[in-house]
């Protein structure tokens, strides 16, 4: 009982910690979701020397611990006369590894997006910038919301990494607490449940926008 009293007059790190976590989340998987469009669009319409650089890009990161390339960033780039604090590595970092994922995300799907739909928005005078905008994003976005939400929990938890840059989150929190007055499992037990509550919340909204796709005539499968 002495221990959740200590969890409890500690509450404002928790606090502090799941503020910081949320934020980060939400920044850095909103611009990695923008990052993801974009170079899906780009593979879509450039030629194949830069597709060839965004492929080089997408699966670069695809086969670097997440951990490893915060690392690079926030100790490596001071090499290059960059300095990031902690908070912004962490963020450049996410929004960087996990765009990449959700641009092959959406790339999968317009792989098995059907031509027919293709020809004949040409057929009608679509441009290229109309037809990725009307016809591909919608198409590709839609089918791949399971997808896409599986991947913003994967940034979640991999907002779990940024403690070790000093970034004042819930891993960082519950860390302190428990180096402090020593009580491990009540103190990780209490971040379990802030990152649940947000995966959680996640889950809620991408059931709710897959329902709205279902009634618009998209397939989830």
């Amino acid at each position: 009982m002495e221990d959740w009293i200590t969890i409890w007059e500690a509450r404002s790190i928790f606090i502090d910690g799941f503020a910081t976590t949320l934020g980060i989340f939400l920044y850095s998987s909103f611009i990695a979701f923008f990052i993801g469009l974009l170079l899906l669009y780009f593979l879509e319409n450039s030629n194949k020397n830069w597709q060839y650089l965004i492929m080089l890009f997408v699966n670069g990161m695809r086969t670097i611990p997440f951990l490893v390339f915060a690392y690079l960033l926030y100790y490596g780039l001071p090499e290059l006369g960059i300095r990031l604090d902690g908070y912004t590595a962490g963020l450049v970092g996410l929004a960087l590894y996990h765009g990449a994922y959700f641009c092959e995300i959406l790339l999968s799907r317009r792989r098995v997006m059907p031509n027919g739909l293709i020809e004949a928005a040409l057929a009608h005078g679509f441009k290229k910038k109309t037809l990725f905008v009307r016809m591909i994003l919608p198409n590709t976005v839609m089918n791949s919301l399971p997808l896409i939400g599986n991947q913003l929990i994967n940034c979640l938890k991999d907002s779990a990494f940024l403690s070790i840059l000093t970034v004042e989150e819930i891993t960082f929190a519950a860390n302190n607490i428990q180096s402090v007055h020593y009580i491990p499992i009540k103190a990780f037990a209490c971040a379990i449940v802030l990152y649940w509550a947000i995966t959680l919340a996640i889950e809620f909204v991408m059931n709710k926008l897959i329902k709205i796709g279902n009634q618009k005539g998209f397939n989830h499968a």
